[in-house]
């Protein structure tokens, strides 16, 4: 089947890690939502009985797959159908990951044109994963929605993790086992007509610190 074919939510889905099976529903969930955390979060919390929600603790495992399937057999977004934003010439993408202490990795990216967000992104990357693997991916994460969205002549990429930047950009071999990002990364900016990177320092603003923060809580979500 060619891709186009495929549900919006499959041509949208990427790789991850290993999720806990509730986790791995809530990242579906997020594909088809285009990995918009906000509006995603607020579907199920409307769709969860009762007065919980995602990350209310009297929420059960089962009334978190309930509320999913019935969104996922539902037809998408209107939101979420196919757009693009062709008219953001320039534009800058700030990527970030994060991970708990025990593991539970998230990965955030939000895309700006004219200091005006285009999309704030999030997902859970891995259950068992850690932070230098979560920046690749959401570095990953960036780039795919760029892909998608926009077609900027070029892009400034802010990233705090030189791991990352040593690796994608400069001439250092990274011991970190990076697939299957780190190709579908290159690929990803050989494709930009131009692009550059800037180091965020600790002390610098990056607003895809909260998404990713929120994507390691998905991926601490489960057994369920």
């Amino acid at each position: 089947m060619d891709r186009h074919d495929q549900p919006a939510g499959d041509r949208e889905r990427l790789p991850a890690e290993t999720l806990s099976p509730l986790a791995t529903r809530v990242d579906e969930l997020l594909a088809l939502y285009r990995y918009e955390l906000t509006p995603a979060i607020d579907a199920i919390n409307a769709a969860v009985a009762g007065y919980g929600g995602l990350f209310d603790p009297d929420t059960s495992a089962a009334e978190i797959r309930t509320a999913i399937d019935d969104l996922l057999e539902s037809s998408p977004p209107p939101t979420q159908q196919e757009t693009t934003d062709d008219a953001a010439s320039r534009v800058v993408l700030y990527v970030d990951g994060s991970a708990h202490s025990n593991g539970p990795a998230g990965a955030g990216a939000v895309i700006q044109a004219d200091e005006t967000p285009i999309a704030r992104l999030g997902r859970p990357v891995g259950s068992r994963t850690n932070n230098n693997v979560a920046e690749y991916a959401a570095l990953h994460l960036g780039l795919q929605a760029l892909a998608t969205r926009c077609d900027p002549e070029s892009v400034e990429i802010r990233i705090d993790s030189m791991t990352v930047i040593n690796h994608i950009w400069g001439d250092s071999e990274s011991t970190v086992k990076a697939t299957p990002y780190s190709t579908a990364i290159t690929d990803h900016l050989s494709a930009l007509p131009t692009h550059e990177w800037t180091h965020l320092a600790d002390s610098d603003p990056n607003p895809a610190d909260a998404q990713a923060t929120v994507g390691a809580d998905i991926a601490a979500l489960g057994p369920g």
